[in-house]
Formats: C-alpha cells, structure tokens, sequence
C-alpha cells in the first residue's frame, strides 16, 4: 500500500444527527495517534448524503441525482489518506478506529483500503504531464 492509501468510512445518518461528544473526542486522539505516527496525509469528514448530489454519466448524458444515496453502508462518510508501508499496517490503522465509541452501539459502519495509483503507473500520457 506503499506510499499511500486512502482509508474510506462508511455510513450515514439523518440531517441534523452529530457524533457524540465522546466519540468526538476519541476520534481525536485517533487522528493524533496517526499524525504522531507521521502517517497522516489527510482526513475530512462529509456532510450527510441527504445534502449531496451525484452527477450521473450514461450514454452521454449528465444527470443531476438528489441524496440521499440509499444504504448507508455503501454511503462514504469520512476519509484518512495515509502513508504506509503495506494493507497489512493500513489495516492495523484501520482496526484502531474507536468506532463504539459515543455510546451508539446500534450504529454501523466500515472502513475501506484503497490505494492510490501513482502518476508513474499510468505510463507517459499527456494528462499525466
């Protein structure tokens, strides 16, 4: 997963509903964990999915689609990008996640590893330069 990778949580609530004080506060000591750690790129977390919209491409056409987006698991809630030497220490970061936190133990969620391509592996093209 060398050199970086993009950590993606999943999930989604109803306008208006803010994390926990608590679970505020954990995630912060999370985020100085991995920033301490010198892993830490970049993170944000997004508004609900009920404020979004999604610009759809089909046949040629662009169609503006209104949230919310459907199962919340499949809903990006939130991103860290880190620099890591492999999955298997992304995953480590990952498994940390104080996600119970905040006394919500019904709410869901999970956390997706992707890594990011470097310019070096689309080759010489000129979008690249």
């Amino acid at each position: 997963m060398s050199p970086e990778g993009a950590n993606l949580l999943k999930g989604d609530r109803e306008p208006g509903h803010l994390p926990s004080g608590e679970f505020l506060a954990e995630m912060g000591k999370y985020n100085q964990e991995l920033s301490k750690a010198g892993v830490l790129l970049d993170l944000a977390a997004l508004h609900w999915s009920a404020e979004g919209v999604r610009v759809k491409f089909s046949a040629g056409k662009r169609t503006v689609i209104d949230g919310p987006f459907g199962e919340a698991k499949a809903i990006v809630a939130g991103y860290w990008v880190l620099q890591v030497q492999s999955m298997e220490e992304a995953i480590d970061w990952a498994k940390r996640l104080p996600f119970e936190a905040g006394g919500e133990p019904e709410a869901e969620g999970e956390i997706e590893l992707r890594q990011l391509f470097e310019l070096e592996e689309f080759g010489e093209r000129p979008a690249v330069e």
